[in-house]
């Protein structure tokens, strides 16, 4: 079992992770582990989370109060964000936040991640939902949050960013790294005539080999809250689970994604 200095190391070493994938820009993003119920150590505001060695780590409570900093470093302002989640999530024990290129992208279109297009995403992380945008460092954004931290383990963040968490630093910020790689592999499919979907059998079949597998956390595979009120999993609910409403029914796979690619296009200045 790790101790407290051996995970202070460990996030200085995500962040440069993150740092180093253009996953964060000059001093954003943050990330926290939980010690317990009542202590938990997190990022510092204001650093770059690529250049962090262990003093720069804070430790808060429950409440976001702080409990031990050395001088010139405060907990990251979106620990009320980090807070809701171990509230909400007791199995969580590490949270991540940043602004990954490609993610952040759909995020700040409006557009969910929700088309299954190859395996490992649907297996890993189900579809990723956007939280309707709330002010960074208010509780805006934990009360937008809130209500998929029962059904998924990855969120857009609307016009902001992604939020990943799961039973430990490594495997939340893994599920970023998912995040962003099937943003990107949407993004690139929709510019050579638009990505392939599994079918609906399919994509059960992939759920099954998750449910086999026994992995950690949420996911539409058994936790969907559309296939629990009776309706069609999120894969594939028309954006149903995003910020955005759903396209009209007479509109064709075509104009959908024509619409998505000029949308994205128009976020990366293309």
């Amino acid at each position: 079992m790790q101790n407290e200095y051996e995970i202070k190391k460990e996030m200085c070493e995500i962040g440069r992770r993150v740092y180093n994938r253009g996953m964060v820009a000059a001093n954003d993003g943050n990330f926290s582990v939980k010690l317990n119920d009542h202590e938990f150590l997190c990022t510092p505001t204001g650093v770059s989370k690529g250049f962090m060695t262990p003093e720069y780590i804070c430790k808060v409570d429950e409440k976001g109060n702080v409990l031990q900093a050395n001088k010139g470093f405060r907990p990251s302002s979106e620990i009320k964000m980090h807070m809701r989640v171990y509230e909400k999530r007791p199995d969580v024990k590490a949270v991540v936040h940043a602004h990954p290129l490609y993610a952040t992208t759909f995020a700040i279109a409006g557009i969910p991640l929700t088309q299954p297009i190859m395996p490992e995403a649907v297996i890993a992380l189900g579809c990723v939902p956007i939280a309707k945008y709330g002010v960074p460092s208010t509780m805006e954004i934990p009360d937008a949050v809130e209500p998929y931290l029962q059904h998924f383990d990855a969120v857009l963040l609307e016009n902001h960013g992604a939020l990943t968490y799961s039973d430990s630093l490594l495997a939340a910020y893994h599920k970023m790294e998912s995040t962003e790689f099937y943003a990107q592999l949407l993004y690139q499919s929709m510019q050579v005539g638009g990505p392939q979907e599994f079918s609906k059998e399919q994509v059960e079949r992939l759920y099954e080999i998750r449910r086999q597998m026994g992995l950690p956390g949420k996911h539409p595979a058994n936790l969907c809250p559309n296939a629990q009120a009776g309706k069609p999993s999120c894969h594939s609910c028309s954006a149903n689970c995003g910020s955005k409403a759903a396209p009209a029914a007479e509109s064709t796979d075509a104009d959908l994604v024509a619409s998505i690619t000029k949308k994205v296009m128009e976020q990366l200045g293309m």
